[in-house]
């Protein structure tokens, strides 16, 4: 399989669904698409993946309608999106995306991860080159589904890259395209079980079993800060 759909599933994915606090990030997600926009999931795509993101992740319904009816209330925090990039133990490259209703609180937070744990804060738009921003969306491969007509079909939409493995497909994109393969998917039928925009590396790196440990302890502490929303590393 290729290189990001690995990078996914052995990962990004494994942290992520491990993540502590979870269904709070999710909620702030679906949140902050419900006040950008409408709180109807119908007219606002940005909405609507939010919420098949949350479902993917079993969140419960009353979650997710709880947080669109809090981003029409009158006490709804404004939340502002936020990238960190850093240097994590021997050489690790991290980015870092929060969505903070306090930046002088996440800033003082997330320097303090990097600080505590062997790594240190990098200037804004140094590391962000190592890491390719792409749109990736997963579904379930159906009986009647020919993958090689289907990518024939999507390439105008902006596909780079489309693999199946154990009836999962997973489709790559520019993030530019996020919008065009989202809307070809709704025309085509095909209910997405994820649709999200990442960081993959470009360059990933091999590290001994030990300093993965060393570096999973920062980005431990990264994912269980109520501000941050996804991290990402160069660890192959």
């Amino acid at each position: 399989m290729g290189r990001a759909f690995e990078y996914r599933k052995a990962s990004k994915l494994k942290r992520w669904g491990a993540m502590s606090r979870l269904f709070p990030k999710l909620a702030k997600a679906i949140e902050m698409a419900a006040k950008a926009g409408v709180p109807d999931p119908e007219m606002n795509s940005a909405l609507r993946t939010a919420i098949i993101n949350a479902k993917a992740e079993n969140m419960p319904k009353t979650n997710i309608e709880a947080a669109i009816k809090r981003a029409s209330g009158k006490d709804s925090a404004n939340y502002t999106d936020v990238n960190f990039e850093g240097k994590g133990p021997f050489g690790s490259l991290i980015f870092v995306e929060t969505a903070t209703d306090n930046n002088t609180r996440t800033v003082a937070n997330v320097k303090m991860y990097f600080n505590k744990n062997g790594g240190s804060l990098a200037p804004t738009g140094s590391l962000e080159f190592m890491f390719d921003r792409k749109a990736l969306f997963e579904f379930n491969k159906t009986e009647d589904m020919d993958i090689e007509e289907l990518e024939l079909e999507l390439i105008d939409a902006g596909l780079e890259e489309i693999e199946e493995e154990d009836g999962i497909v997973l489709v790559t994109a520019n993030y530019t395209d996020f919008g065009t393969l989202n809307s070809a998917f709704e025309e085509m039928g095909i209910e997405l079980t994820k649709a999200k925009l990442e960081r993959i590396s470009n360059n990933p790196q091999e590290f001994t079993e030990e300093q993965e440990e060393e570096i999973g302890k920062l980005l431990e502490k990264l994912e269980d800060d109520d501000d941050v929303q996804a991290v990402y590393t160069n660890m192959a």
